[in-house]
């Protein structure tokens, strides 16, 4: 059990120094050597918990990726509506916003990264293709359940995600520039006016 914690331990470091060297140096300027040695750890280290510098970064995104995605379903299934799950989602907005605070060099780094790397392309892709049929199923049951205008579901996902990335985008280059939690709640209920059915 020891040998599992400090396992955990080592990779955890591993991740944090990545995350560290990415944001401040850029993916192509942080290499295996330099993780290593911001993590004080041996390249047989840092190549037991991940096979390559590419294999960790993507672990980083998809972790990213699936908090986000894990608390978007979760907002979704335990709301009695669809109008209240929204209003949901959009406090699960702001915790990711909260805990995006400072990641803007990162974040900036999957984009980039993604631009010219398919492997990184199609893990940014896949997981903003789930959120798009994610609303757009909850758009699909809220006209169905008569909470909503009959509106074309996959248009009003398309809304909602780009509401949404605006949001992380805005809030990551400005996170000081507005109570950014507010700011995702006021959006949905400004958009909502639109969308429920009176």
């Amino acid at each position: 059990m020891r040998e599992q914690a400090r396992s955990e331990k080592t990779r955890s470091r591993i991740l944090q120094a990545a995350a560290e060297g990415f944001a401040q140096h850029g993916y192509d300027s942080t290499g295996v050597a330099e993780i290593c040695r911001r993590a004080k750890v041996s390249k047989g280290a840092f190549y037991h918990h991940f096979s390559s510098k590419q294999a960790l970064f993507l672990h980083l995104l998809n972790t990213w990726e699936t908090g986000v995605e894990g608390g978007l379903r979760a907002a979704s299934s335990t709301s009695a509506t669809v109008p209240q799950a929204l209003i949901s989602m959009a406090d699960t907005l702001r915790d990711v916003l909260h805990a995006g605070r400072g990641q803007l060099p990162v974040f900036l780094e999957f984009w980039s990264q993604a631009a010219h790397d398919t492997a990184v392309w199609q893990a940014t892709l896949a997981p903003y293709r789930r959120y798009r049929d994610l609303f757009a199923d909850l758009i699909q049951r809220g006209v169905e359940e008569g909470s909503l205008r009959p509106v074309p579901a996959k248009a009003a996902a398309q809304m909602l995600v780009g509401l949404a990335l605006g949001l992380l985008v805005q809030a990551l280059i400005d996170p000081e520039g507005e109570d950014w939690g507010a700011a995702s709640k006021d959006s949905i209920q400004i958009l909502l006016g639109g969308l429920e059915r009176k």
